[in-house]
């Protein structure tokens, strides 16, 4: 192999370590060329820095590299740009199609052929062991979510939305099967809740979930003392945003009937949001805000406050939220959300109340 041929081997072969199948990588020239130096000892003997101009050329003619036009050059000459995208990774279909054929009776394998770069060796484990989980799948119970991403993945996290297993996400779509031929579910998280004494389970029909625990132990002492609105014979502490990952969990626990949830909140942008997600989510359900009371906090409109800067300002939310009031309620509300100030669920004590 001649010297030419040696500097663009060793180029191409950096090249190929750092291409990704999903994404363009960025690299150095000069970080590039030191490595070659590092591998070559008579790298300057035999004019490395002009065949290494040349492969790059080289390269980047292919389309394997595209420069980056920003007036920064390696200071060498001949000059070359100082940075470069990597382009992507053409893959070749990785797997045996002999074998996709045999698995063929439980899977389409249409998407793995239009996305190459998901044909890996560790997809095809993934699948393979849900091939055998399907064929046996009649003889098994339902388990968690969790327990059953354990078993097949090697990680209970492996299915769960997060950043942590990315290549998870989506993986149930990519083989066209579903949390239930998997005998797997999402368990609703516990909430804390609090029933009326005297009450039996039979008996619930209205429900008030609020927001925030100072209301909640409020709530009790009126629901008690047959002073809170509605009449609930339940209250469920919302914990602000976890209500809507823990409410599936009420269905679980209660028995199948038509109940009437009344939902408050925080006056402000993520009290809106979780009435607004909860509805929709739980379209089923008759999900409704707790109008009386969301009233009592607007006469509290001299203890507005600055709204939390973490919260994201939805319109659509905001506007979905509005459409319950009247429309003098709707210009109170629309009042504080322009001067960002919002009215905390804490106006509501025994004493206000009274």
């Amino acid at each position: 192999m001649n010297t030419i041929d040696i500097i663009e081997t060793r180029v191409r072969d950096f090249i190929a370590d750092i291409q990704h199948p999903k994404q363009k990588k960025k690299i150095n020239s000069n970080d590039l060329e030191l490595q070659l130096r590092k591998l070559l000892d008579n790298h300057f003997e035999m004019d490395g820095h002009r065949l290494f101009h040349r492969a790059i050329e080289t390269l980047q003619e292919e389309g394997q590299l595209i420069p980056i036009q920003n007036n920064q050059y390696n200071g060498r000459n001949p000059s070359l740009p100082l940075f470069y995208w990597v382009s992507i990774k053409n893959q070749e279909d990785k797997w045996d199609r002999l074998e996709m054929m045999k698995l063929g009776d439980q899977f389409d394998f249409s998407y793995y052929e239009r996305h190459p770069e998901w044909q890996t060796i560790d997809e095809w484990i993934r699948i393979q062991n849900v091939y055998t989980f399907l064929k046996s799948s009649h003889d098994r119970e339902t388990v968690s979510v969790e327990e059953r991403s354990l078993e097949l993945f090697g990680h209970e996290n492996f299915l769960l939305d997060g950043d942590s297993f990315p290549e998870g996400k989506g993986f149930l779509t990519r083989i066209g099967k579903t949390e239930e031929q998997l005998k797997m579910v999402k368990y609703g998280e516990p909430f804390v809740f609090w029933m009326k004494q005297g009450i039996e389970i039979k008996d619930i029909q209205r429900i008030v979930i609020v927001e925030n625990l100072s209301f909640f132990h409020t709530s009790i002492k009126l629901m008690e003392g047959n002073k809170l609105d509605y009449e609930p014979e339940l209250i469920i502490y919302g914990e602000g945003m976890k209500i809507e990952r823990s409410f599936s969990f009420f269905f679980q626990m209660f028995p199948a009937k038509n109940y009437l949830f009344y939902y408050v909140g925080d006056i402000d942008a993520e009290g809106y949001g979780i009435l607004i997600r909860l509805i929709e989510k739980y379209p089923d359900s008759c999900i409704q805000p707790a109008l009386k009371i969301y009233r009592k906090m607007l006469e509290c409109l001299d203890q507005k406050n600055e709204q939390k800067r973490s919260q994201t300002q939805n319109i659509k939310y905001r506007d979905l939220f509005f459409q319950w009031f009247t429309q003098e309620e709707q210009v109170l509300l629309n009042q504080l959300w322009q001067e960002n100030k919002r009215i905390a669920q804490e106006v509501l004590t025994i004493e206000t109340w009274r």
